[in-house]
């Protein structure tokens, strides 16, 4: 089953449809980010975290390099670079029975790309209001 929602999550990241991205998330969805001290709460949260990173983020030289799955979620390794910084990180997934994201927690590596995406992110979150 978690195929299907992997599928529909690869498909949003080649076609940045925001539509589908809101469609997939669980309205009590949860994201945690690696730059912000407690869970953020709620489908509309949810939702402006993953387009702002999906700005930021979600360029060309964006690629996922790993994937481990298990009934309910996935462990999704990335790669990028921005400003000649190398960020490697990963992207865990929970979906319930219907195939809504309930949860999706990032990592980032190393310090330095931890702080440029901090910096991005916020700048890209002013912008969305």
């Amino acid at each position: 089953m978690v195929q299907k929602h992997l599928k529909a999550w690869h498909d949003y990241i080649k076609a940045h449809d925001h539509k589908a991205l809101w469609d997939m998330l669980h309205p009590d969805a949860v994201f945690e980010s690696p730059v912000v001290h407690t869970p953020q709460r709620g489908r509309d949260i949810t939702f402006k975290y993953l387009t702002a990173a999906d700005k930021v983020l979600g360029g060309s030289g964006f690629k996922y390099v790993g994937e481990w799955t298990n009934a309910n979620g996935a462990i999704l390794e990335f790669v990028n670079e921005i400003d000649g910084i190398r960020i490697d990180g990963i992207d865990m997934i929970t979906w319930d029975n219907d195939g809504k994201i309930t949860n999706f927690k990032v990592f980032v590596r190393p310090l330095k790309a931890v702080n440029l995406l901090h910096q991005l992110m916020g700048a890209q979150l002013q912008k969305a209001g």
